[in-house]
């Protein structure tokens, strides 16, 4: 009987045990350790770039699993991985036209994504073009902008919609998402259904709790801004941040 074959390091971390046939198999690793629900956990950050081509392929075949058809791929391609061809990826064994596919897909779609400038956010009115669809609506819509260390916008999504000028607002509701993010600061900001751009109390309220749930989670409220289809109101300028 041939001794069996070890198979080689591929410079990624260990991500499985052995069966006796020599592939690696998904259901024998502890759930926390799967890379989908790792990913998950602890973000793609934590991921090897196998492990991130195994939750983008989803499965292997009959002869070879997952994770050993994701490893193959990155040790076959080390270093060119970012300009594969489909025609070079089905020449490995395992990978048909669909999977070759869905690895350059995205490779291009991040590519474009990654290409994209980011917009810097210096003072109010860089923000402003995120509000503009709020600034005219008749309901209170509060936004929240994800920016990183370079005051660069990560994201803008909106976090309540209220009644008329009514909008219940929770410091978790606004730092859940940055916090995924792993933003480094937030800007803030709801339209005045009514037109004014006064502050009320509340809108001050707010943005005191917004800034000390802020300190505590490490991420700076750099303004609120109030919009109405007029106009704009800083409350870092107006003195209440």
């Amino acid at each position: 009987m041939c001794p069996r074959t070890v198979p080689q390091s591929t410079g990624e971390p260990s991500l499985t045990r052995w069966d006796p046939d020599g592939v690696r198999q998904m259901r024998l690793l502890p759930r926390v350790d799967r890379p989908r629900e790792k990913l998950l956990a602890r973000g793609p950050a934590s991921l090897s770039t196998a492990e991130l081509l195994a939750v983008l392929l989803g499965s292997g075949t009959r002869r070879l699993g997952i994770l050993d058809l994701s490893a193959r791929v990155v040790e076959t391609f080390e270093g060119r991985l970012s300009s594969v061809t489909p025609q070079e990826l089905q020449e490995l064994p395992g990978l048909g036209q669909a999977k070759a596919c869905q690895i350059v897909a995205a490779i291009e779609l991040a590519r474009r994504e990654l290409g994209r400038p980011r917009v810097v956010i210096e003072h109010a009115a860089d923000a402003l073009p995120y509000f503009e669809a709020i600034r005219s609506q008749k309901q209170e819509h509060f936004v929240c902008l994800s920016l990183n260390g370079a005051n660069e916008v990560l994201a803008c999504r909106t976090v309540t919609v209220g009644l008329l000028d009514q909008n219940q607002v929770h410091p978790r509701e606004v730092f859940a998402d940055p916090l995924t993010d792993r933003a480094a600061a937030v800007l803030v900001a709801h339209n005045h259904p009514s037109g004014t751009l006064a502050a009320s109390p509340e809108d001050i309220a707010l943005t005191s709790r917004l800034v000390r749930a802020g300190e505590l989670l490490g991420i700076r409220v750099l303004d609120h801004l109030i919009v109405t289809r007029d106009g704009y109101l800083s409350l870092k300028s107006a003195g209440h941040l």
